[in-house]
């Protein structure tokens, strides 16, 4: 938290997060601890999503906060279903990651709407799963770095869509060993 404090907060976010990814795309992390130390770093923060998105900063920062919960609670969900141990906490992680899904895709389009759909590109992306096969896409904000949102919501589709930000046909992600990695 004080590392929050010293510096600007998005700073400090946007520095960890940065170095996080460094680290993954290195081979330093698994999928799995690349996911855990992202958690760690929402929970450390001790900071709630904003209310409302006026800057490209807290637009990120609340598609980030989303994102991790979802998918940390969904790793979480995963793993009992394997172990076929405490079945009612699996539904509850699963139930958990799900709705911080659907919150990530409404902070997606917050941040989306703040920017105009301006230096946007959306895509599907060619995945190894079948589960996800013809229903991910990608989004790309073109002017920042490290700026790749990924859904499968149909609602959000079609926005991109009606904007004229979606394009036809499949793509290799940008960061495709990321995406198609388990954990």
């Amino acid at each position: 938290m004080n590392s929050f404090k010293k510096k600007g907060l998005f700073e400090t976010f946007f520095e960890n997060r940065s170095s996080l990814i460094i680290q993954y795309q290195n081979g330093d992390l698994t999928k799995r601890e690349f996911l855990e130390y992202n958690y760690d770093i929402v929970r450390k923060s001790n900071l709630k999503p904003f209310l409302k998105v006026d800057s490209y900063e807290k637009g990120m920062y609340n598609y980030q906060y989303y994102n991790v919960l979802a998918k940390y609670y969904t790793m979480l969900a995963k793993e009992i279903k394997n172990t076929k141990k405490h079945q009612k906490y699996y539904v509850y992680y699963l139930n958990k990651g799900n709705n911080y899904y659907h919150e990530k895709d409404k902070a997606a389009l917050d941040l989306l709407r703040f920017l105009e759909f301006k230096g946007i590109e959306a895509y599907y992306v060619k995945v190894k799963s079948r589960v996800l096969k013809d229903k991910l896409y990608e989004i790309v904000l073109l002017d920042y770095k490290e700026a790749i949102f990924h859904s499968k919501a149909q609602w959000l589709l079609d926005i991109l869509k009606d904007e004229g930000v979606f394009i036809d046909g499949k793509k290799t992600s940008l960061i495709d060993g990321y995406i198609n990695a388990k954990y």
